[in-house]
């Protein structure tokens, strides 16, 4: 396994900070350094280091506080430093601390003053081994003949594949088409394609959207054929959506699951861009946010033709601890339960079949994460609990002022990695 890398985009964040409306204003102006990009590893010592600055005309005295909790809000530690700095002043206030296993933590980080005056400086995550996470897998004895089953299904289904080229999108470059296809039960479903002008055998790149993403093209790549898929319901076929919210539909048996078909349609395309002449089918690759995450890695663990795959901050994974740190999609799935007056039991063991945590160990080819260390959507917990259960090659990035996204940089670091494939 390749060194994990762990990325800081800047050497501080600046924290001048007011009180919340109707409150005094902050003593001080904090700024929270990006000690070690607020990711440690044994045997380093976790540490939040804090700059405070006195901007005011007088002394100014205030205790700076810091609570650490897990991400699911459990206390872990608070600890506290008196701040007594004249006019235009400053120090650093650092606090060290033990934290019990691996994983991500919350810190919270507040000021207090004499008179009981108390103001939020700064709220942020950290992290603590985060490749030694362990989320117990919780699979069915019957997941791979499950898939393998609804695999066989697919297989049945004739594609019927059908190109239509877009003219005022396509030049000398490259050309763009519209495809629609026919997937697991018959389904309907779509795409962008776009393809070299010359002829010749090119790598693909197979982009999965995200949730409720809206309909984008690719932007003509140099050198790859681009596919961009709409599964069931999504993004080019939300017109015609008959699901409603697709993360609550048919949670009454995995048979019906939204994502059992959904997961097929990942397969679907690469049967489609597979079947291209002018595709190298040896560097099929695919890449994704968020839900395209999770397509990601579902496509690489049912799907051995891709060569290599880059997601970032993937979801679908690790439901019984996701549902415990975020309200969304938890919320929405435990109202559905409830209306269709579901057990505990029936929907997590539903859902098992779904949980790329449980995938992931069937994944082979190469991987490449990234993760916003910040993320409130698809918490940084579950990006590395399906993460740290594939054995192939693989590699991650965590951006650690970056939440439900990445920056800029993640399409080059993800170009150079597929390049390194092409060698």
């Amino acid at each position: 396994m390749k060194r994990y890398m762990v990325i800081g985009l800047f050497l501080g964040i600046s924290l001048s900070l007011l009180a919340q409306a109707g409150k005094e204003q902050a003593k001080f102006d904090y700024r929270v350094l990006l000690t070690n990009n607020w990711v440690f590893y044994a045997p380093q010592t976790p540490t939040v280091q804090v700059v405070a600055k006195n901007t005011s005309n007088a002394t100014e005295v205030a205790t700076l506080q810091l609570e650490v909790t897990t991400d699911q809000y459990r206390p872990i530690t608070t600890l506290g430093q008196t701040i007594n700095l004249a006019k235009n002043d400053s120090t650093q206030i650092d606090f060290s601390f033990i934290l019990p296993t691996p994983g991500f933590y919350r810190c919270q980080l507040i000021e207090k003053t004499a008179n009981g005056q108390s103001t939020e400086v700064k709220k942020f995550n950290i992290g603590y081994e985060p490749t030694a996470i362990v989320s117990l897998p919780d699979a069915q004895p019957d997941l791979k003949e499950f898939w393998d089953t609804t695999k066989a299904e697919l297989a049945k289904v004739a594609p019927e594949y059908k190109l239509t080229l877009i003219p005022d999108s396509s030049d000398n470059r490259r050309k763009l088409y519209r495809l629609t296809m026919k997937s697991f039960g018959g389904v309907e479903i779509s795409g962008y394609y776009s393809t070299p002008t010359k002829k010749g055998k090119y790598p693909a790149i197979i982009s999965y959207m995200g949730y409720g993403s809206k309909p984008w093209a690719p932007g003509g790549t140099p050198g790859y054929v681009e596919f961009v898929l709409s599964v069931r319901g999504q993004a080019l076929q939300e017109s015609v959506n008959t699901y409603g919210d697709w993360i609550t539909y048919g949670l009454d048996a995995k048979e019906n699951y939204y994502y059992r078909g959904a997961f097929m349609d990942l397969i679907r395309a690469i049967d489609f861009v597979a079947s291209r002449p002018e595709v190298n089918t040896g560097q099929i690759f695919a890449e994704g946010g968020s839900q395209g995450g999770a397509f990601s890695l579902a496509a690489c663990a049912l799907d051995s033709r891709i060569r290599a795959a880059a997601p970032t901050i993937p979801f679908l994974s690790d439901y019984p601890d996701y549902f415990k740190i975020v309200h969304w999609p938890a919320q929405p799935i435990l109202n559905k339960q409830r209306e269709m007056g579901l057990s505990d039991a029936h929907l997590y063991k539903l859902l098992s079949y779904f949980d790329i945590k449980n995938l992931a160990g069937w994944i082979q080819c190469p991987v490449l994460m990234g993760v916003g260390l910040q993320d409130e959507v698809c918490p940084p917990h579950t990006n590395f609990a399906g993460f740290n259960r594939i054995t192939s090659e693989k590699k991650y990035y965590i951006y650690p002022l970056n939440g439900h996204n990445t920056p800029d940089s993640w399409w080059n670091t993800k170009m150079e990695f597929f390049g390194t494939m092409l060698k």
